[in-house]
């Protein structure tokens, strides 16, 4: 089960990431690294991290923009033994093709993982609607989404715990991680679209992120169990 976790640093603080890593590494495969720390440390936080005992590096950068930009941004990313990175699929079918040739060009075991982001987990069907001008349902437009990236070359998506079934049906055996695991009755926080990890992993999530509630527990094991996480004979390793 540890390897499912993903542990999130939404810290831009150096210290508190590297002491919440050291902290938390018995209880999660892979931390996620965003925005915050890398503006501010760029990708040598790949190596500080694993340093200090992170055994994986999801880089969630979410890439946008032309397609040799992202292809480029790829291409650096991978030179650093990134596990896992993400990207938005509305980028379109060229920029997605060309992170996946970088992607590739790694050779198969070093290859990072490309994930497509569609709807962040923060926007609601109002925000998607009268904001965005996008006509579907937040769900047909990630299952499409979805789909696209998927058939662009990645190796799966992103989603909530509320489109994982949907979008299961239409990806087939590729990965879905699924943001936004809170307690059942916990706070949402900046987040709209959240669910528990049991109802995460029942519906098909292969990885959950966790971040807040995780990151701010005194008891790890504890707070696993109350997300939904079975812990029950779990030892961490």
């Amino acid at each position: 089960m540890k390897r499912k976790i993903i542990c999130a640093l939404d810290t831009g603080d150096l210290t508190e990431a590297k002491e919440t890593v050291r902290r938390l590494a018995p209880y999660a495969g892979a931390f996620k690294v965003g925005h915050a720390l890398t503006l501010q440390n760029g990708l040598d936080i790949i190596d500080i991290l694993k340093g200090v005992g992170a055994e994986r590096i999801f880089l969630d950068l979410k890439f946008h923009d032309i397609p040799n930009s992202v292809g480029r941004a790829v291409r650096e990313a991978s030179k650093r033994g990134v596990w896992m990175m993400t990207l938005h699929i509305s980028g379109g079918p060229a920029m997605v093709t060309a992170a996946v040739e970088e992607a590739k060009s790694n050779g198969p075991e070093r290859a990072p993982m490309l994930l497509g982001v569609s709807v962040l987990t923060s926007l609601d069907q109002h925000a998607l609607s009268e904001h965005l001008g996008v006509g579907r349902t937040i769900e047909e437009h990630m299952v499409y989404l979805s789909k696209l990236g998927v058939d662009c070359g990645l190796d799966g998506v992103v989603c909530s715990v509320h489109e994982i079934a949907a979008i299961r049906e239409a990806i087939g055996h590729k990965v879905i991680v699924t943001p936004g695991i809170r307690p059942l009755h916990g706070a949402r926080q900046d987040q709209q679209r959240v669910g528990d990890a049991r109802s995460a992993l029942e519906a098909g999530a292969n990885y959950l992120v966790i971040g807040r509630a995780l990151t701010e527990a005194t008891n790890p094991l504890q707070a696993l169990s109350e997300l939904g996480v079975e812990t029950e004979e779990w030892q961490p390793v």
